[in-house]
């Protein structure tokens, strides 16, 4: 369970937690490839690196089952459900209501410190990068679609890889369960508090209820910043790296010969169609050079954006060489904080670097990662780092916090 109390007064020490998610989990994380949903025939090839804006799907008209998906991901995040939705009784509750009370406390709460200011943020120093990325790839997110989502709000498709098992929407039985409000409310807190999840404690928690996995946060998330959740199919990945239909078992995320997987359906609250493809799997060297088919997969994806944030410094390390080259081959625009891609792996002359906010040690935890090339460009006189008027990442404190802005100087093409 969460620690509340005296642990993150000393927040260092409430870090330890994440230890499972470092040391325990630098042997771990996952990758992914897109090409068309799987119950559409296959897409026109994506947008240029030159284009100037995604080009959205058409979505279909919402049918009773995408109106019950959409009442969950609401019922979920604490927000009104329809009035002919299954859940209308539920969510009259006394005990949803007061969930639903405390949860616009927390999002309004959230969205002061952290929604409108990033919002804001992204509109002016990523706008030419949000309209040159039709595909957003986000390796080591978790569920983590409400921080990309807040930056990207344009991209048409979002590829998220984690170590957690994908899931599946959530039963009557589970939405029913007394334990469910505590349940969110405990893997919500530190994301709420400090921008990035506790993933351990997380699945603790959910697993108490019966929610198995990324699908149900990710609905969540997709709630909370303002989408219409439309449909949840499970996919997965071959051992070619093709993208298929999946089965309905998605809650593990190892000792398959697929990659299971789950397409997402959404429409943005401006009406745009955007689907997010969550998969889970390892990315470690020692994954990758038996099976490569993720990396097939991530290849075919076209030139990329990728986003990285509190990915416990695994692209630092040795055996994660794979997906770390794969990002900084693929990649026109990578937006980072420090524990992404360490400075000494880009190309010299190749990317042209816009620092933000503060960068200092590492926490604790993660000492080990400092990098003398970044206190180095933060300190420098000529190139003053530009404001982040938020915090992110594992130094969560505005005055704290870090992102690094690249942008290769020679685009790569599709």
């Amino acid at each position: 369970m969460l620690l509340r109390n005296a642990v993150f007064r000393l927040f260092p020490v409430a870090l330890l937690a994440l230890s499972a998610c470092s040391e325990t989990s630098t042997k771990t994380e996952t990758v992914a490839k897109i090409k068309a949903p799987v119950q559409a025939p296959p897409a026109a090839k994506g947008p240029s690196a030159d284009s100037t804006a995604p080009v959205a799907r058409p979505v279909a008209p919402v049918a009773a089952d995408s109106a019950h998906v959409q009442d969950v991901a609401a019922y979920l995040a604490g927000l009104p459900v329809g009035p002919q939705s299954q859940l209308a009784t539920l969510a009259a509750d006394p005990a949803y209501r007061a969930f639903a009370k405390d949860q616009d406390k927390s999002w309004a709460k959230y969205t002061y410190t952290h929604t409108s200011r990033m919002t804001k943020w992204a509109h002016h120093e990523l706008d030419s990068v949000q309209r040159r990325s039709p595909v957003l790839f986000y390796p080591f997110s978790g569920p983590d679609f409400l921080n990309v989502a807040t930056m990207f709000p344009s991209s048409q498709t979002y590829v998220m890889v984690g170590l957690e098992p994908v899931g599946s929407v959530p039963a009557r039985a589970s939405l029913e369960n007394p334990q469910l409000f505590p349940a969110i409310k405990a893997s919500l807190w530190s994301v709420l508090n400090f921008s990035f999840f506790r993933t351990n404690d997380m699945a603790i928690d959910l697993k108490s209820v019966e929610l198995d996995g990324a699908v149900p946060l990710i609905m969540l998330f997709a709630a909370r910043t303002g989408h219409q959740v439309l449909a949840v199919h499970p996919v997965q990945l071959t051992p070619a790296g093709q993208l298929a239909q999946g089965v309905a078992d998605t809650t593990r995320a190892g000792g398959r010969a697929n990659i299971p997987g789950a397409e997402i359906l959404v429409r943005s609250a401006s009406g745009l169609a955007q689907t997010i493809y969550y998969f889970s799997a390892d990315i470690s060297d020692a994954k990758l050079v038996p099976h490569p088919a993720l990396l097939t997969y991530v290849r075919g994806l076209g030139a990329l954006t990728t986003y990285v944030k509190s990915a416990t410094y695994l692209m630092h390390k040795a055996y994660f060489s794979k997906i770390r080259n794969l990002v900084l081959a693929r990649s026109n625009c990578l937006l980072q904080d420090d524990s992404g891609i360490a400075m000494k792996y880009f190309p010299a002359g190749a990317w042209q670097f816009t620092y933000y906010g503060t960068y200092r040690r590492p926490i604790n935890l993660f000492a080990k990662h400092y990098q003398p090339e970044l206190t180095a460009a933060y300190a420098d006189s000529l190139h003053r780092p530009r404001p982040l008027p938020f915090g992110t990442g594992y130094n969560w404190r505005q005055t704290d916090s870090n992102l690094l802005l690249a942008r290769r100087r020679a685009p790569v093409g599709n």
